[in-house]
């Protein structure tokens, strides 16, 4: 990732690389604005295992005290734990400091309003007025605000857990599961290995001390899992997992060492719950049609919103669905709470592999088969880039009505649906880039859509430059 001079806004929160595009200043001006958005009251901090997050944790609690607010602090735990403790204490909202899944080098921070629930657009769109107009509501001398510590977040989190309905930690126990866990020294080492060993689980340890620096990319992607690949096979697992930096994504690891992206850990878990219960399933636009065809086996309704957690937290509470996610490798499970939680995907899978009696490897070759390629172009300015998908736009509309395909769905960018394929262009939030996800049988076919269509971009990119 390159230099970037600003830091990146989007619906998550903020994000930058320390020093260079995120300040204490930016921080603490927007907890200041995060403060005056709740009212003063009560706010959950936490954070991720970044050794510049105690920097970052001073500068929000400095804009929080400094309008009025009572702060209570879970201390290092995973972004899902953080929110879930947000619910249980009922807060008026709540701040993770993190930089997720970005490199070490950054940091950042997440907002949530009241009892964790993410932000909803009109709520982002007030927290930005704030900050952009400086309207801040500073308390006098003599109130403000105060610090509580709280040490119970991971075990409540382990609790919810534990108690869900779709788990039964006995059969588990039964099948005698040897797993390899891979937090890549990120938050999740402070609850991820307890869980699997509650769940009767054989743990092999890998990166799991959560001192900030990671020994690979904080984003589980294949490619960075080479040494889980490695001990899987070594220590003959029947399973490797892997999380992000803050714990809110799993990727896992077959028995025959073979990674998988993110997009099979909501697949899997779709296809379990929907095994007990049966409800809508939410998903982005750029997630697998894997999870197409498994709602159309299972007779229910697969919802696609923007790319973005809380785009799909609002779908699933409109729909009541059974469960949502991205194909990041996040799930949100309702029973637990409205987010993504890498921590409760241990468990699901877990008890699929239980109850299935099936290796990861005989669930994939079950299960129907498309491959995805993931690009991206990267644009001068963010502007240029929403612009540059809007003339592409344009382009596709002219060649519609040749033929029945592709059709035009404009969730979120522009995605072009064929029968067994797809290709999906959007401006993303988090950097100057055009990300471009293509998907289909094979993955030469998946490639060479993604190639046809930066083609296309580059062209229009070349017209508006000149």
């Amino acid at each position: 990732m390159g230099k970037v001079e600003k830091p990146i806004v989007s619906v998550s929160g903020v994000r930058g690389e320390v020093g260079v595009s995120l300040d204490v200043r930016v921080i603490t001006q927007f907890a200041m604005a995060f403060g005056t958005f709740v009212g003063g009251r009560t706010v959950v901090l936490g954070r991720d295992s970044r050794t510049s997050s105690p920097t970052v944790r001073h500068a929000v609690l400095a804009g929080l005290f400094a309008t009025g607010c009572h702060v209570i602090d879970v201390g290092l735990c995973p972004t899902p734990t953080i929110l879930l403790m947000a619910k249980a204490l009922g807060a008026q909202g709540s701040i993770t400091v993190t930089a997720s899944h970005n490199p070490v080098a950054w940091n950042g921070i997440e907002f949530a309003s009241a009892s964790g629930h993410l932000l909803t657009a009109a709520e982002r769109d007030e927290l930005m007025r704030i900050y952009e107009t400086e309207d801040f509501a500073l308390a006098p001398w003599n109130e403000q605000g105060t610090l509580e510590t709280s040490e119970d977040a991971v075990g409540y989190h382990l609790n919810q857990i534990l108690y869900s309905p779709w788990l039964t930690p006995a059969l588990i126990r039964e099948a005698e599961l040897k797993v390899v866990i891979d937090c890549g020294n990120g938050a999740g080492s402070v609850v991820s290995p307890s869980l699997l060993r509650k769940l009767g689980c054989r743990v092999v340890e890998l990166n799991c001390v959560a001192d900030g620096h990671f020994r690979r990319p904080a984003e589980p992607t294949p490619e960075a899992l080479d040494e889980l690949c490695k001990t899987v096979l070594a220590s003959g697992a029947d399973i490797g997992f892997a999380h992000d930096g803050d714990a809110d994504r799993l990727v896992v690891v077959t028995e025959r060492g073979v990674p998988l992206s993110g997009e099979w850990t909501l697949v899997f878990i779709a296809d379990f719950m929907l095994r007990k219960t049966k409800g809508d399933i939410v998903a982005t636009v750029s997630t697998s049609r894997m999870l197409d065809d498994i709602t159309a086996h299972h007779g229910v309704a697969l919802h696609r919103t923007k790319v973005g957690v809380g785009w799909v937290v609002e779908k699933m509470h409109e729909v009541n669905a059974t469960l949502g996610g991205e194909g990041t490798g996040g799930v949100i499970y309702p029973n637990i709470h409205y987010t993504t939680d890498g921590i409760a995907s241990l468990a699901a899978i877990a008890q699929y592999l239980a109850e299935s009696r099936a290796t990861v490897t005989q669930v994939v070759e079950s299960m129907p088969q498309y491959q995805m390629c993931r690009k991206k172009l990267e644009i001068p300015s963010q502007e240029l880039a929403i612009h540059l998908v809007n003339l592409a736009l344009e382009v596709y509309k002219e060649a519609e009505g040749i033929g029945t395909e592709p059709q035009l769905e404009l969730t979120d960018g522009v995605k072009r649906v064929w029968n067994d394929r797809w290709v999906n262009i959007r401006p993303s939030g988090t950097e100057p880039v055009i990300r471009v996800f293509g998907e289909a049988p094979t993955f030469t076919a998946a490639e060479q859509l993604c190639d046809e269509t930066i083609e296309t971009l580059k062209m229009l990119m070349k017209q508006n430059l000149n």
